[in-house]
């Protein structure tokens, strides 16, 4: 297939050189540049597995805070809410 590319001088270069050591049309070089880079676009990238060192932490809550009344907490802090709400809405008709 024909097909008009334009190309960085710099690549050009480089492919005009490789094309020469290796004695080789341009467009045979710039065929299998492109085929090299696509394989290597296809393959799943490898990443070096790095060593992390965890430190645990004893988290916990604040003392007074009983973990079985969270939902009780929530909802106190919800109703609050509501009734800020209203007290805004009732406050801005006229």
């Amino acid at each position: 297939m024909r097909t008009t590319l334009t190309l960085d001088d710099d690549l050009a270069e480089i492919l005009a050189l490789r094309a020469r050591q290796n004695h080789k049309a341009f467009k045979e070089v710039v065929n299998e540049a492109l085929r090299a880079g696509l394989a290597t676009l296809s393959q799943p990238e490898v990443r070096m597995a790095r060593k992390i060192k965890v430190r645990p932490f004893t988290g916990g809550l604040m003392p007074g805070v009983d973990p079985d009344r969270m939902n009780q907490l929530y909802d106190e802090l919800e109703a609050d809410s509501q009734l800020e709400k209203m007290r805004k809405e009732r406050d801005s008709q006229p």
